[in-house]
């Protein structure tokens, strides 16, 4: 395993080194804030990953790098748990190395290390922390191991609620193999109290709150936000997130799982995939949805061919094998990871014969994808609105809010508006409309991205300062800045009912 834990320092190192080369993503605003915010859950999201980022934060300061320490550290982590997990279904030495060079080269988890998002590389460690201790109770016959399989789900359900894709395919995979005796076991019981009771709190916080998260998911679906993909569509993103050469190598750890004598304890998690892929292509899930459960298949998958290759005495091919691995791996590495300038990595996308898939419709005409677009554009959107503010004459600023549409906006304002002495600003996007006007009268309202025609219907007076100045890179772009006052719709505590937008 030391080879595997220098892999991990490898890992952990590059995303330092390069976590900082562009901006903050959208996201990281949306946890950042509502991190300020404490709760027991929010929105679009359980309270695991603000409750984390503010800690960091408290610790290393606001720098990006701080920011994204958490998810470089599960990046690390994840690479450890993987070759734990290989040499556990009975790996050597080289299987124990490949998975852990599998798990380093993955597009999907090199960008997992990159940003601070519910997609990071945090999931897929609590993913795969439940796939070990399942694999433990069943390889040592020691049923208190689903007992933690169960606490980790919980704390996975704190994180992001698809982990419960992963539960259901489990408990699908035992029923359909001999493993179901554990399902009667009262250790697998106590597990899935574990489970609820760590969940509970959150779970309590959205019936209180009528549930928001179903609400957000319906309302996304019925607006066609996201890109749709046939099962061969989806199927051939997942070769794509997990990289082109490791295809073979997590297809033959499916298989081996469902047929394979030497794995036939484990024919559950082979289950688990086919259970799991049909979920989220049924359910019209964004390609990365299934991502957290590719490692224990890459780990059968290096198992399988490091065997192979000793049976057949080709041991010259384990070294090649590695090493085209890597290759590919650095080749696409770019694509996951900020490593190259902003107009080197646009001419070397445009030079790949692949073209990038885009998970939302409205990130189909952007110069970069999604996950680096986002990292672009909030400075000017920050500043532009920070010009407004100094037209608003001391004497009423203190009743004069900042109105947003979206948590990229809010977010960006609320984390770096401080510079500019900017209050936190108000939205009717996700959280932000929980928390409310917060004591503004509405009387006097900047507000972003809006259109002067909308907002002279519920303002005396409305003035067009301008829009953000324009960066070629980034999704939100030429953002409008109004100045509003003399509000004729009463206050904008009558208002905020209407000015909810879960989508």
């Amino acid at each position: 395993m030391s080879v595997v834990q220098g892999i991990a320092a490898f890992c952990f190192v590059l995303h330092v080194i390069f976590n900082n080369r562009y901006g903050y993503f959208r996201d990281e605003f949306d946890y950042i804030i509502c991190g300020r915010h404490l709760g027991w859950g929010y929105v679009d999201q359980p309270p695991l990953l603000p409750i984390l980022s503010r800690i960091c934060l408290a610790i290393f300061g606001d720098s990006l790098r701080s920011v994204r320490l958490l998810p470089a550290l599960a990046s690390a982590a994840l690479i450890i748990l993987t070759g734990l997990i290989a040499r556990e279904l009975g790996g050597k030495r080289f299987a124990v190395v490949l998975s852990a060079v599998t798990v380093l080269i993955a597009p999907i988890y090199l960008s997992g290390g990159s940003l601070l998002t519910s997609n990071c590389d945090l999931e897929v460690l609590l993913w795969m922390g439940c796939v070990y201790f399942a694999i433990l109770a069943v390889k040592r016959d020691q049923p208190r191991y689903w007992l933690w399989f169960g606490v980790v789900a919980g704390i996975g359900l704190q994180e992001k609620y698809s982990i419960l894709v992963l539960g259901f395919a489990m408990v699908i995979g035992l029923l359909l193999t001999p493993q179901r005796r554990f399902l009667l076991n009262k250790w697998m019981w106590f597990g899935a109290l574990a489970a609820f009771l760590i969940f509970l709190p959150n779970l309590l916080w959205n019936v209180a709150n009528h549930w928001p998260f179903v609400q957000l998911m319906r309302n996304i679906k019925a607006n066609g936000r996201d890109v749709v993909l046939s099962p061969w569509e989806y199927f051939f993103q997942q070769m794509l997130l997990i990289s082109f050469g490791s295809t073979p190598i997590w297809i033959a750890g499916v298989i081996a799982l469902l047929v394979a004598a030497r794995f036939r304890a484990y024919r559950f998690l082979g289950w688990a995939y086919l259970v799991s892929l049909t979920v989220f292509v049924v359910l019209k899930g964004k390609n990365y949805y299934l991502a957290p459960i590719y490692p224990v298949y890459l780990a059968v998958g290096c198992v399988v061919i490091d065997d192979a290759l000793d049976r057949f005495r080709q041991s010259w091919i384990k070294p090649v094998l590695a090493a085209l691995l890597v290759a590919g791996g650095a080749v696409f590495a770019p694509l996951a990871m900020p490593i190259l300038p902003v107009e080197s990595f646009i001419r070397y996308m445009n030079w790949l014969p692949i073209r990038l898939p885009r998970s939302e419709r409205g990130h189909e005409r952007a110069a970069l994808p999604q996950h680096y677009a986002d990292q672009f554009g909030w400075d000017e959107i920050v500043a532009k609105t920070a010009e407004a503010w100094q037209k608003i004459p001391p004497a009423d600023r203190h009743d004069c809010a900042i109105f947003a549409q979206d948590y990229g906006q809010t977010g960006a304002i609320d984390f770096l508006g401080a510079k500019y002495g900017l209050p936190p600003a108000l939205g009717g996007h996700q959280s932000w409309w929980l928390w409310g006007p917060r004591g503004y009268s509405g009387n006097c309202l900047i507000v972003l991205d809006d259109e002067r025609e909308v907002l002279e219907r519920y303002f005396e007076h409305v003035e067009y300062l301008g829009n953000s100045p324009h960066n070629p890179y980034a999704l939100e772009n030429d953002i409008s800045v109004y100045i509003c006052r003399g509000a004729k719709f009463g206050t904008l505590a009558d208002l905020w009912p209407k000015l909810k937008r879960w989508q």
